[in-house]
């Protein structure tokens, strides 16, 4: 009987090295100086059109990234701006804006990082992100205080901004005055002929930050005069708004300020759902200025709220990177005004 040899096992195949900037200099023909300033966007040093071309044709044809810790270490700080995800439902205003800031920042040579929810908040929060070491942190809404701020900064962090509705020491901050949007609400209804007037109130964790600001503003715009305001706590569900809307008639309210849009468009369907005819009983007006908005019927009247430019942002952390020394910069944002439309 005739044995037949079994084949040779294949060789085990040998992991292909990973390329580096001296072999994208080779195929590029130019030195590794040029490589790291093409690829690092060093503003510093002029490099020709076509020359930049073929270095970053070179790169993507090797499969090759620049090492974000090397280049960290030559510059003696990273380039990753860490933002950490709100901790309330974001709208799609706030996700025009952070879209437009990465964009920014990218631009800039920046890597954004956004940092998930769970775990700590706060001060606490703040040494989960230090141990990322980024160069900049921003953090929307309130929580962070002046020992958090600390935190990061001894961590090798340039830049801490924070947005929200008031100044954190150690910090630069983008002051976002939210009671000027419910105050704009309110002198709407008030001039509009209403005097018994709704305000909600989300019931979701976390959006007191701002509702708490916007309720305020309608009181102060009201103060003195003949009308009165209702607060109306509401959860963002269908079974909420109809609870509310069955005993409307019951509250006697000729109008609701509906913290946002996307709360005046639950509330509205429930209102029209048990027969109250909008504007001519109840008055609606939220605040965003969303699409869907102009798209109901009636039209709905909303708040238009400025948020502050992706770009000057970008270009204030990237002043704080290079000049980490300087007193923090304090810069009032977030105009409102009304937009009127059939629903008020």
């Amino acid at each position: 009987m005739v044995q037949i040899p079994k084949p040779a096992a294949p060789p085990p195949s040998v992991p292909r090295s990973v390329p580096t900037s001296a072999d994208v200099a080779r195929l590029a023909g130019v030195s590794r100086a040029t490589v790291s300033y093409v690829l690092n966007n060093t503003r510093a040093v002029r490099i020709s059109e076509p020359t930049r071309r073929r270095v970053q044709e070179a790169a993507e044809e090797l499969g090759y990234v620049p090492h974000a810790a090397a280049r960290s270490l030559r510059a003696g700080h990273s380039r990753t701006v860490l933002i950490p995800a709100p901790s309330v439902p974001a709208g799609a205003l706030y996700g025009r804006f952070l879209d437009e800031l990465q964009g920014a920042l990218g631009r800039l040579d920046y890597t954004v990082v956004q940092h998930g929810t769970a775990g700590p908040h706060g001060d606490e929060a703040a040494r989960v992100w230090a141990e990322l070491r980024p160069v900049a942190v921003l953090v929307p809404g309130s929580g962070l205080g002046p020992r958090g701020v600390a935190v990061l900064k001894r961590s090798g962090a340039r830049a801490v901004v924070t947005l929200g509705p008031e100044a954190v020491e150690g910090a630069h901050g983008l002051l976002m005055d939210h009671e000027s949007v419910g105050h704009r609400a309110g002198a709407h209804l008030y001039d509009r002929g209403r005097r018994r007037i709704g305000v909600v109130v989300p019931e979701e964790s976390g959006l007191e930050v701002f509702s708490r600001p916007r309720l305020a503003g309608v009181r102060r715009a009201l103060d003195g005069t003949d009308a009165g305001v209702t607060e109306l706590p509401l959860g963002y569900d269908e079974d909420c708004a109809a609870r509310l809307a069955a005993r409307w008639r019951d509250l006697g309210l000729d109008a609701v300020f509906a913290y946002n849009d996307e709360y005046a468009m639950l509330l509205m369907r429930a209102l029209q759902d048990v027969d109250v005819r909008i504007p001519e009983e109840t008055a609606v007006i939220g605040a965003d200025d969303l699409m869907l908005g102009r798209l109901l019927r009636p039209r709905l009247s909303t708040v238009h709220i400025d948020l502050p430019s992706g770009r000057d942002l970008a270009e204030l952390v990237d002043r704080a990177v290079r000049n980490p020394g300087a007193p923090p910069e304090r810069h009032p944002v977030l105009g409102a005004r009304v937009v009127h439309r059939e629903s008020s």
